[in-house]
């Protein structure tokens, strides 16, 4: 009769997480959702429309529903992690943290798809 090392620590990694659980599936603690509407809001809505319907406060600066349309948002990315600093003449440098990042992107994602009925 032979073994496999490999398979015999897979079951013994499994039973002993089976044993540490009590039998049932550990959860990863509880990770707060960042909203990234709201930091679009608290960063952005001074000068930019960024929602659905009305106009950007700034001349220069266009709603966000036209700007989902001229770039796609995960080409936005790099310039939010590291600091937009094109834009409107007088825009303020932002940075955002990775987690930030990835919750503006994916609110951006869904505004162009409500734009584009997508």
């Amino acid at each position: 009769m032979g073994f496999n090392l490999r398979a015999d620590r897979v079951a013994l990694l499994a039973s002993l997480l089976f044993w540490l659980g009590g039998g049932t599936a550990v959860a990863a603690p509880d990770t707060p959702q960042i909203d990234g509407a709201a930091i679009l809001e608290k960063n952005c809505a001074r000068c930019h429309a960024i929602g659905m319907t009305g106009d950007s406060t700034h001349k220069e600066a266009p709603p966000f529903r036209e700007i989902v349309m001229r770039y796609p948002p995960e080409n936005l990315e790099e310039s939010l992690a590291e600091g937009i600093v094109s834009g409107h003449a007088d825009m303020p440098e932002f940075t955002f943290s990775s987690e930030e990042v990835s919750a503006i992107v994916g609110y951006l994602n869904d505004l162009k798809a409500q734009v584009t009925g997508k």
